[in-house]
């Protein structure tokens, strides 16, 4: 709903404009001509900028603010039509600046600090409110639970804390900040690796954003899969029931606060996060208008089976194993796969823009026969491992059940803690607890058959790899997916899987009406890494440039409520300044450098 000054003055506007000048010209020699079109178009402008009200108050240069000074770029440029008309122009050129400054008002009145304390007594299906606080600007808070002890809050906030029993067996914590100004808008926030923990840093970004912001425990408290050892409720809640409670929980939470119902609901998450997205999709279709689906952990069974063998190819659990990389000899495969990978888009910049186009060989690290020193070559068994590494896993017949480790994705990030000699800690917890549920289960000769056996589990049916995304997409859902291209714990090619399964599923060649992949040069696992990652994706520090061309979020804002949808995503590299910029192109365009830049491209 627009803010009632704001109505009344288009409503004026338009009136003048009508009233004013009619649909034909009154064609004179050279003067009092202002063509019906022009006035029509200035009208959608008004209308254009009214409909889109800010995204963020802090943003002079998004929604309503750009369209009115396009608006009085054309009352300028056409002044000279109408100089008897001077003072209409004039009235018209101030009612401009008036509705820009107008603009700035949050879409609901605020509430008054005490109506927080309320909530406490809101009743909600299978739910008890905790507290309920407001909270001030520039405060820490003290949080629950062991992920962490405190969290900060930007912004002044009505904080709710809840807990729902979602069964007999399981319950799911949650938190709702509300901030003082809001914008009609609800966040829905996801998880990541195991984590039963409440991610505050995204809390605290939506309510900056003038979001109501929500996130939950998944289910459980803490960092690994402990929680899940015969407790299928609780597996439950993290495959799939604890996003879509929050949404709904939430949103009741939200209009008891405001007095009103949100108008728009969208949804951040990496990695887990992004599989939340896509098993929201899938399963509750209705509970949010748009999603950012970052890094998704989908074919979730195979993902961690394939995590598992990664390590298995070094010998884990052992770190006797002659085919065992140290951690000192990763810097040194990283060197050669840049010297062979680097130059393949055009700059040696020591980023691989597409590993695809990376066939990397080991046998360049073999060590020669009478190498006396082997800290700075790779030895028979280790080139063979390395081998099995970049290449992608193949199940017993041999289908494909996942994509190769991503050249390049050894260079950062924590992936020492897949190559370490144990098993990567997240697939060992979700397998001995939740798949196989047997604290006792033996990785010593874990293989494909096992990673098959897993799958077919698919506890909780976390697997999240069906294409069928037409409820969502006929209901006008959007989603945004990312991934980093050297993410060191999820093949960024799998991302192009999913994109290519929903494509055949739905038998459309091109999935730009509802879905769009943006693939990022030299990123992390979410976030971080030397290429251009910051996108408005991961907390206030990755919002450098507020505006939706920088800010994947607020790009799907634009998409879901203006129907912009976004060509690229301009991305910054944090410290460095506007000059370390890179536009990340969405699939199937590829980003080529043109001699100075990078460009999008099919």
């Amino acid at each position: 709903m627009l803010p009632y000054p704001v109505y009344i003055s288009y409503t004026a506007f338009s009136v003048v404009v009508h009233n004013t000048f009619p649909s034909k010209s009154h064609r004179g020699p050279g003067r009092y001509s202002f063509p019906g079109e022009a006035w029509r178009y200035l009208c959608t402008s008004f209308r254009k900028s009214l409909a889109a009200l800010p995204l963020n108050s802090q943003n002079p240069t998004h929604g309503p603010e750009s369209h009115l000074l396009t608006t009085r770029a054309i009352l300028i440029q056409h002044e000279s039509t109408f100089p008897p008309m001077s003072g209409l122009f004039l009235a018209l050129l101030g009612l401009t600046l008036f509705i820009t400054a107008s603009a700035d008002s949050p879409t609901v009145p605020s509430v008054p600090a005490e109506n927080c304390a309320a909530l406490k007594t809101l009743l909600l299906d299978n739910t008890t409110i905790i507290d309920a606080t407001h909270v001030a600007a520039g405060s820490n808070v003290t949080t629950p639970g062991s992920c962490q002890s405190s969290a900060f809050s930007t912004v002044a906030v009505c904080r709710v804390q809840a807990v729902v029993n979602t069964t007999a067996t399981s319950a799911v914590h949650f938190e709702a900040w509300l901030p003082d100004e809001w914008f009609g808008r609800f966040l829905g926030l996801g998880n990541g690796g195991l984590d039963g923990c409440i991610d505050y840093l995204d809390l605290d970004y939506g309510s900056t954003l003038h979001f109501a912001s929500v996130g939950s425990d998944n289910g459980h408290d803490g960092q690994d899969g402990r929680q899940f050892l015969n407790n299928p409720e609780v597996i439950n809640d993290f495959a799939f029931r604890a996003v879509h409670v929050e949404a709904v929980l939430g949103k009741q939470i939200v209009e008891a606060y405001y007095g009103t119902p949100h108008r728009k609901a969208y949804y951040l998450g990496c990695s887990t996060g992004g599989r939340q997205a896509t098993q929201e999709a899938l399963l509750f279709p209705e509970d949010f208008d748009g999603l950012v689906a970052g890094s998704p952990a989908t074919d979730f069974n195979n993902l961690g089976g394939r995590q598992v063998l990664l390590g298995r190819f070094i010998g884990a659990p052992s770190h006797t194993a002659d085919s065992f990389i140290p951690a000192t000899l990763w810097p040194v495969i990283s060197q050669e796969i840049l010297r062979q990978c680097d130059g393949l888009d055009g700059v040696m910049d020591g980023i691989i823009t597409d590993p695809d186009q990376c066939a990397f060989r080991p046998e360049a690290l073999l060590c020669s026969a009478h190498a006396s020193n082997t800290s700075a070559c790779a030895t028979a068994p280790q080139v063979a491992a390395l081998r099995n590494i970049y290449q992608p896993i193949f199940g017993t017949e041999g289908q494909l059940l996942y994509p190769r480790y991503d050249p390049g994705a050894e260079s950062g990030g924590n992936f020492i803690d897949m190559f370490s000699g144990t098993i990567f800690p997240i697939a060992q917890d979700w397998l001995d607890f939740a798949t196989f549920n047997d604290t006792a289960f033996s990785f010593d000769n874990f293989s494909v058959a096992d990673v098959e056996a897993a799958d077919a589990i698919n506890p909780g049916g976390i697997a999240t790899f069906n294409g069928n995304l037409s409820s969502f997409m006929n209901r006008g859902g959007k989603i945004l997916s990312y991934h980093g291209r050297q993410d060191q714990l999820i093949a960024s090619d799998n991302s192009l899987r999913y994109y290519n399964l929903i494509s055949s599923t739905l038998a459309l060649p091109n999935l730009d009406d509802f879905y769009r992949l943006f693939l990022i040069p030299g990123m992390d696992h979410c976030q971080g890494g030397p290429g251009a990652w910051a996108f408005g994706q991961a907390g206030n520090p990755s919002n450098l440039v507020n505006t939706s061309s920088h800010n994947i979020l607020l790009a799907l804002v634009d998409w879901v409520e203006n129907d912009e949808a976004p060509k690229e995503i301009i991305g910054s590299v944090p410290g460095v300044g506007a000059q370390a910029q890179r536009a990340h192109c969405r699939y199937p365009q590829r980003s080529i450098f043109n001699g100075s830049v990078f460009r999008c491209e099919m």
